[in-house]
């Protein structure tokens, strides 16, 4: 189950629709939840990640990650807050499997894909993050919930990536003219309505029980693959090499 609301054009949205994501984040996730333990069926809740900050326990770039066990930390959005809720309520039904993805990585610029949203942005924070790509963690969980694994992983691939490192490599496979400029966290403050989750995940527990016969890169790995899937997925489609959409050019 993929259950939650984010709001359009991003999770701004949900500073002004409280009650509406409440609806969903909460209360809508914990009936599915309840429903499916009546019923005695699994439940796997792809949730998220992006309910802690980098603190002093947990510095920037210091490689000690959150943990399973760790109380959510960050409340600078709406969105967050309910997500953080919901874990804990989430937490107490036996039948759940909950999975706090990350900054979520497709193999195509679909809307919703992080390289895409990044993409389109005028500047972007470089903060090393925890993040998922998606050809290899889906089928990762879904052999975690035919193993019937539950409670609450760490749903990454291993290590951290930065905005940075994202875009160079969307520049090495995609569109080579494509530039961008950063910005700092308090500058993209000023502009945004709900702050932004930055942290590293530990995956020790989701390596240590992931079932036998899924591979799982690290994020750097993973992510250069995932654009060298995306190239090849481009050209098919007839975007590249000099057709992409006016959306994603950039004149300097």
């Amino acid at each position: 189950m993929s259950a939650g609301i984010t709001g359009r054009p991003n999770i701004d949205w949900c500073e002004d629709h409280k009650p509406e994501t409440v609806r969903t984040n909460v209360i809508g996730t914990l009936n599915v939840a309840d429903c499916c333990m009546t019923r005695n069926i699994h439940c796997t809740v792809y949730a998220t990640g992006c309910i802690f900050k980098y603190d002093d326990a947990h510095p920037l770039g210091s490689g000690i990650g959150f943990k399973e066990e760790d109380a959510p930390n960050f409340s600078e959005s709406w969105y967050s807050e309910t997500k953080g809720y919901m874990e804990q309520m989430l937490k107490v039904y036996p039948n759940c499997l909950i999975l706090r993805v990350r900054m979520p990585i497709s193999d195509d610029l679909f809307h919703r894909n992080f390289v895409t949203k990044i993409a389109k942005y005028e500047r972007v924070v470089n903060i090393p993050n925890s993040m998922t790509v998606l050809t290899e963690m889906l089928p990762a969980s879904l052999a975690m919930a035919k193993a019937h694994l539950t409670g609450v992983y760490n749903f990454t691939n291993p290590g951290v990536i930065s905005h940075n490192e994202v875009l160079d490599l969307y520049t090495k496979y995609i569109d080579s003219t494509y530039f961008y400029n950063n910005f700092t966290v308090d500058e993209q403050a000023k502009i945004l309505k709900a702050g932004r989750s930055n942290n590293e995940l530990d995956t020790t527990k989701l390596m240590r029980d992931m079932p036998e016969g899924v591979k799982i890169n690290d994020i750097k790995t993973a992510v250069e693959l995932c654009f060298q899937r995306m190239k090849v997925n481009l050209e098919k489609i007839g975007w590249l090499p000099d057709n992409m959409p006016k959306e994603f050019v950039r004149s300097k």
